[in-house]
C-alpha cells in the first residue's frame, strides 16, 4: 500500500514521513511509488520513471536547465527508526536513519518541485535508487548510461549532506595494490626462505613520509591524501610468508584524472609491482559559471571543497559542473545516532527556493 505524501506540508514533517518509509538499498519501491504518485498530482511537472528512480521536470522553454538530484535509499537500519525530534541545548535535531544521508535533502527537493511552478530556469528533479551499494547498481549511473538526455543541463546540485553549505566538486579516488614476493620457509629456519612481509617496510615508509598536496581548482583548495588501507600476508604463524599485498587509496584533486593519479603512484613506487584495482575521477566545481555564482550567492555561504567522492562526478563525466548542497553533517551519515539539525533543513529549502525564484 503506497503512502500518501503531502508535498504541501512542512518540510520537516515531510522529512519524517519519507524517513519512516524504510528504503534500504534494494527496497526503494515503496518510497519510489509514493514519490511518483505525489509528483504526478502537479500538472507543471513531467514525471518519468526508470526502475525505482523518479525524474520530474519542468518544460517551460527557459534558456537554461539545471538538475537537482538526491538518492532515496539508505544504509541498513540500526534500531534508529521511526524518527524522533530531540530538543538539544543549542538546536533541535531530527534523529533517525536517513535524516542526514539523505532524505532531508530529498524532502527539500520534493517540497520545491511541487511549489515552484515557474522557476527562473527549467529544472529536472531526480530521485534515484541504489546509491549506497555497488557503483554498478547506482540509479544515477544507470540513467546516465541509458537515458543521458534526461540529465542534460548546464549545472547540477546534488543534495548530499554538506552542513547546508556549498561543497564544490569532489576529489577523485584510486585504489591500487602493491605486491611483494618472497619464498616460503618454516619460521624456525627463516634463512631457508625470503620474508615478503618484511619487504613491506619500504613502501610503508614511503607512505608514512608522504606529504599530501593541496591543489587549487576553480578557487577551491583540495587536500589530497594517500594511505595504506589494507595489508594481507601469511598463511600460518609458523610459516615465513612468500607474499604480501598492500592496498593503498589515493584521493586526488579534480584537476587530475585517473591516468594522472596512476602515473603519480607509479613514479612514487617505482620498482614495485603496482596494480590499479579501482578508480573514479573527481569533479571540478565550475564555480566560475554564472549559474554556480548565483547559487553560491543564494546560499549565503562560503564554498568549501568536497574531499570525498560523490555522485557529482557522474555529472562531471557528462560535462556538467556540479556542487554538493544539502542539510546534515556528513560525519553523521550512516551513524547509529544519525541526526540532522532542523535549522539546516529550512536553510536549504530557503536557499534553493531563492536561487530558483530570483
Amino acid at each position: 500500500m503506497s503512502v500518501n505524501l503531502d508535498l504541501k506540508s512542512d518540510v520537516v514533517d515531510l522529512t519524517r514521513v519519507i524517513c519512516d518509509i524504510e528504503s534500504v538499498s534494494g527496497n526503494e519501491k515503496e518510497l519510489a511509488d509514493a514519490i511518483e504518485s505525489a509528483l504526478k498530482r502537479y500538472g507543471h511537472l513531467e514525471v518519468i520513471r526508470d526502475g525505482d528512480a523518479i525524474i520530474a521536470r519542468t518544460n517551460l522553454g527557459r534558456d537554461k536547465r539545471v538538475v537537482i538530484a538526491g538518492h532515496i535509499d539508505t544504509v541498513p537500519v540500526a534500531d534508529n527508526l521511526p524518527t524522533r525530534i530531540f530538543n538539544l541545548e543549542r538546536s533541535h535535531v531530527l534523529w533517525g536513519r536517513g535524516t542526514v544521508d539523505m532524505k532531508a535533502g530529498v524532502a527539500v527537493q520534493l517540497k520545491l518541485a511541487a511549489a515552484l511552478v515557474a522557476p527562473n530556469v527549467d529544472v529536472t528533479w531526480v530521485f534515484y535508487d541504489h546509491e549506497e551499494v555497488d557503483s554498478a547498481l547506482n540509479g544515477l549511473g544507470r540513467i546516465a548510461r541509458n537515458r543521458p538526455e534526461l540529465l542534460e543541463s548546464s549545472f547540477a546540485v546534488l543534495c548530499e549532506p554538506s552542513n547546508a553549505r556549498v561543497e564544490g566538486g569532489c576529489n577523485g579516488t584510486l585504489r591500487a595494490v602493491i605486491k611483494l614476493s618472497g619464498v616460503k620457509a618454516h619460521s624456525a629456519r627463516p634463512w631457508m626462505g625470503e620474508n615478503a612481509l618484511h619487504k613491506a617496510a619500504a613502501p610503508l615508509a614511503i607512505l608514512a613520509s608522504y606529504v599530501p598536496q593541496e591543489v587549487e581548482v576553480d578557487g577551491l583548495v583540495y587536500r589530497e591524501s594517500l594511505n595504506a588501507v589494507l595489508m594481507n600476508s601469511g598463511i600460518a604463524a609458523n610459516v615465513i610468508p612468500d607474499e604480501a599485498v598492500i592496498t593503498v587509496n589515493y584521493r586526488f584533486a579534480p584537476s587530475k584524472n585517473s591516468k594522472d593519479a596512476e602515473a603519480h603512484l607509479r613514479e612514487l613506487f617505482a620498482g614495485f609491482d603496482l596494480e590499479v584495482t579501482d578508480f573514479a575521477d573527481g569533479a571540478r566545481p565550475g564555480l566560475d559559471l554564472p549559474e554556480a555564482a548565483a547559487f553560491v550567492a543564494a546560499t549565503g555561504t562560503v564554498p568549501f571543497p568536497k574531499y570525498g567522492w560523490t555522485d557529482v562526478a557522474r555529472f562531471s563525466a557528462l560535462g556538467i559542473p556540479a556542487v554538493n548542497f544539502g542539510p546534515g553533517d556528513p560525519n553523521k551519515a550512516h551513524a547509529d545516532d544519525e541526526g540532522v539539525e532542523i535549522g539546516q533543513i529550512y536553510a536549504c529549502e530557503k536557499a534553493l527556493s531563492d536561487w530558483l525564484s530570483a
